[in-house]
């Protein structure tokens, strides 16, 4: 890759890095800072594995330039950047099959939302969670000024999860998110904590009562996790849960920049 088209190249990066101020306004800050960090550790990415994608003047969609005026200069730059985007994702692709099972849970995907499901002869244990806008990065991104690889961790997929717990028409229903490394006391390591507790009978409906995990007695919050623990919802498997969540949150999102590319490149 010559010097010229390395700056062309560096600078679509920088452009989708440095997002304009009206639409980082419009998102949540969660959402940018997703977006940000995506950004990020796309440039690192590209950077370190110095992907050798040749770049031309020509269509990036296969019509090999062949069909003048069919695609607008636009299209065959984000055609192009989507093309180096992909590839430089499937090289840090971890995980190319996404398990059907994990630790006894029969598993069930259905878009962004994952359903984990084990039976045994006097339960169904139920834990369902959804992968959007549940990545993170595992430190704080250190970017200075001069840096030419931003170490920004490594991303990981923490959703928050819901275990049902459900016997004949019964459903004890325990909401449950990852604790942050920075709230987890000494001695008191928990990797997730409980955010609401449930019981009801058929259906789930707003009319059932909840109870938030700050509000219940400390004893029993305790207790709690004990029986869960019980059940198989220990730490190391929540950690488990993480990087299955993180592989297909990742593999969900090649999936989309593929489509996106299809998208434009079709006339």
């Amino acid at each position: 890759m010559n010097s010229i088209l390395k700056s062309v190249s560096r600078l679509t990066a920088l452009k989708s890095l440095l997002l304009p101020a009206k639409t980082l306004a419009s998102m949540s800050q969660s959402q940018a800072q997703l977006l940000t960090t995506r950004n990020l550790w796309y440039m690192s990415t590209l950077q370190s594995q110095k992907l050798s994608a040749v770049h031309n003047n020509l269509c990036g969609c296969g019509c090999g330039g062949t069909k003048q005026g069919v695609h607008t200069k636009a299209e065959k730059e984000l055609v192009e950047f989507l093309t180096e985007e992909i590839l430089a994702e499937r090289k840090a692709q971890k995980v190319t099959t996404i398990p059907t099972e994990i630790e006894g849970f029969n598993a069930r995907l259905n878009g962004a939302e994952v359903t984990l499901t084990k039976k045994t002869d006097t339960e169904t244990i139920k834990i369902s969670f959804n992968v959007n806008h549940s990545v993170d990065t595992d430190a704080e991104p250190e970017i200075h000024e001069n840096m030419d690889k931003p170490d920004i961790g490594e991303l990981k997929s923490k959703p928050a999860f819901k275990v049902d717990l459900i016997r004949a028409d019964t459903t004890v229903s325990v909401l449950c998110s990852f604790v942050p490394p920075s709230e987890q006391d000494d001695g008191y390591n928990d990797a997730f904590g409980i955010d609401e507790l449930s019981i009801y009978n058929g259906e789930w409906n707003e009319n059932v009562y909840s109870v938030t995990g700050e509000v219940l007695d400390s004893y029993l919050y305790d207790l709690i996790l004990n029986y869960l623990e019980e059940k198989g919802i220990t730490n190391e498997f929540v950690e488990k849960l993480s990087n299955y969540s993180t592989a297909y949150e990742h593999s969900a999102y090649i999936g989309l920049l593929e489509g996106l590319s299809k998208f434009i490149s079709v006339k």
